[in-house]
């Protein structure tokens, strides 16, 4: 069982909780970098902003630019897998990588939610992922 808190963040209106996660992926080098993307069970797939695909190494090819669609309108984003790491579960995993940086991090249900059976425990303040 990997546990994860909400998180407090601040808003023109005052604060709000957010589930986030702490999750690992790997660079084109073999190294991993730590990324706290939102806990998203609406998110079809995991987003990354343009400066993680970079950290990552990833190439962009410009003949394999799609548009996506979302709460926040449509942008152009590369679609690549990747690995990613959460607690000690390693799976490659499908991700958007959006070329903007006006994207927030997601961790979208593809591949992770295959991984684990995910609890969101809005009044304790805590996000359980049970391996399946």
């Amino acid at each position: 069982m990997i546990v994860f808190t909400y998180k407090e963040e601040q808003l023109a209106q005052g604060s709000i909780l957010r589930p986030v996660a702490e999750v690992f992926l790997k660079t084109n080098s073999n190294k991993w970098i730590e990324f706290h993307p939102y806990i998203d069970s609406g998110a079809d797939i995991t987003m990354i902003p343009l400066s993680v695909g970079k950290l990552l190494g990833i190439d962009l090819d410009k003949t394999k630019v799609e548009q996506i669609g979302g709460i926040r309108g449509s942008g152009p984003v590369v679609y690549t897998k990747r690995v990613m790491k959460i607690g000690s579960e390693e799976f490659p995993v499908h991700i958007a990588w959006a070329l903007t940086e006006d994207v927030p991090p997601l961790l979208g249900r593809t591949d992770v939610f295959d991984m684990f059976t995910v609890t969101f425990r809005q009044h304790e303040k805590k996000i359980i992922f049970d391996k399946r």
